[in-house]
């Protein structure tokens, strides 16, 4: 962060001032880090700099908006048209559509344009490639996911962006795959605004061509007293998620199909879950949507770990009370697979006719690996691991698919835990409730 590059909107001056407010209010909302066995010295921050001009794109990534549209996003740092161009050949743009533009404040910290637009209908499992504000010197392309499966999920949580994060992404770019998702924490910005510019840069080789599909964490809330009240504020700006199409009130929690025969379910830990609450009403009637007899898989993606044999985030509200409420309503739907990050290990876990939990908080965040595990392990723990690497659920069919984790150190393609499932639809003894 050398020079005016990460700070143009600020003066020397403020952005000091911020960043001494930002460490102050960090060390008070993350007090429970130290308590975690952590791997010392901390990485440093992998922060990717600034060099595009100031109406070029940047920060550019995808995400799925219905069975065949895409939502394209980037952000200028002047003023450009909110356009993107199209085609199914490079440098031929046969199609376009016209977007939205945005910004917002935090503090002192004025976002750069922040562009959206819908395009499709798209044709499936087809290369697009596109350009945004007429911009000829940056081509990206996408690919768009099959009508069918099967269907490749990459999973990663609490990415982050340090030299962990790094070699994560680099992993995953080795992988041919369809969609990733995300369960919170991203950029691990933590109030520090430009921190938000340095991770859409960072991602945008990976997330400019398969569609992410992301949801909150504890370090998305950035909510402080007084001088910024709201929560979610740069969340919401940057990272728009298409809740309106499954009929969400909220950016924070919501659903989309893909492949005909998988729905995934997004939930926000970190706002009103409890029964009677607005997420607690749309899970509830989002479930009772699916047809089962042509919805294969059900997977929820969440912050908080509702089952976790560490010892870090024990007991927390998040997670305990989350589960308390939610539980019945995924056990009573058949709800194939959780997915929940925050703690920063890889831990799986089963239980008959409900969903398998899997814990993957490892992509690369800065607070490093959490490696006190309760000891004796729980039975209901399958494997468990402090390491940094990301999943891959590879749905095969309507009745299996297979879930791999990837370890970060073995530079090998290989999979160091595998297990296959089974749907549960497709189990006699567990038919929905």
């Amino acid at each position: 962060m050398r020079g005016n590059k990460m700070i143009s909107s600020m003066s020397m001056a403020n952005a000091s001032l911020l960043m001494a407010i930002s460490a102050i209010i960090w060390a008070a909302f993350n007090s429970d880090v130290a308590s975690n066995i952590r791997p010392p010295p901390q990485e440093t921050r992998s922060i990717t700099t600034d060099s595009h001009s100031s109406t070029t794109p940047q920060q550019v990534h995808i995400s799925t908006v219905g069975r065949d549209h895409m939502r394209i996003s980037w952000i200028t740092k002047k003023p450009a048209p909110s356009k993107v161009e199209y085609g199914m050949s490079s440098g031929e743009y046969d199609s376009s559509a016209i977007g939205s533009c945005t910004s917002y404040r935090y503090f002192l910290y004025k976002s750069g344009h922040i562009h959206e637009v819908v395009i499709g209908p798209l044709n499936p499992n087809t290369v697009y490639y596109y350009r945004c504000s007429g911009h000829s010197s940056r081509e990206f392309n996408f690919k768009t996911t099959p009508p069918q499966l099967p269907l490749k999920f990459i999973v990663i949580g609490d990415l982050g962006q340090t030299k962990w994060t790094e070699s994560t992404l680099q992993h995953i770019s080795q992988v041919e795959y369809d969609m990733l998702l995300l369960p919170g924490d991203l950029s691990y910005a933590d109030f520090w605004q430009p921190y938000w510019d340095s991770f859409g840069r960072l991602v945008e080789p990976l997330a400019s061509q398969r569609p992410w599909m992301v949801t909150i964490g504890n370090h998305e809330v950035e909510k402080i007293p007084i001088i910024h009240p709201t929560p979610f504020t740069s969340y919401n700006a940057r990272w728009h998620m298409p809740f309106e199409e499954s009929e969400s009130p909220s950016n924070l929690y919501y659903s989309f199909d893909v492949a005909s025969e998988v729905h995934v379910i997004m939930l926000g830990s970190y706002t009103d879950f409890d029964q009677g609450s607005s997420q607690y009403t749309w899970l509830e009637g989002d479930l009772k949507k699916v047809n089962r007899k042509k919805t294969s898989w059900v997977v929820v993606v969440l912050h908080a770990p509702w089952y976790n044999s560490n010892m870090a985030h024990v007991g927390e509200y998040e997670s305990v009370d989350m589960r308390k409420a939610m539980e019945q309503l995924l056990y009573d739907a058949r709800v194939d697979i959780v997915f929940a990050g925050h703690t920063r290990v890889y831990d799986g876990k089963a239980n008959k006719c409900g969903p398998m939990h899997i814990t993957i908080g490892d992509g690369g965040n800065r607070e490093g690996l959490a490696r006190k595990f309760m000891d004796p392990k729980p039975e209901i723990s399958i494997y468990r691991e402090a390491s940094f690497g990301h999943g891959q659920l590879q749905v095969v069919n309507s009745t299996h698919a297979q879930w791999t984790w990837h370890r970060n150190e073995d530079n090998l393609p290989k999979a160091d835990d595998s297990v296959w499932l089974t749907s549960l639809i497709s189990d006699l003894d567990c038919k929905p409730q």
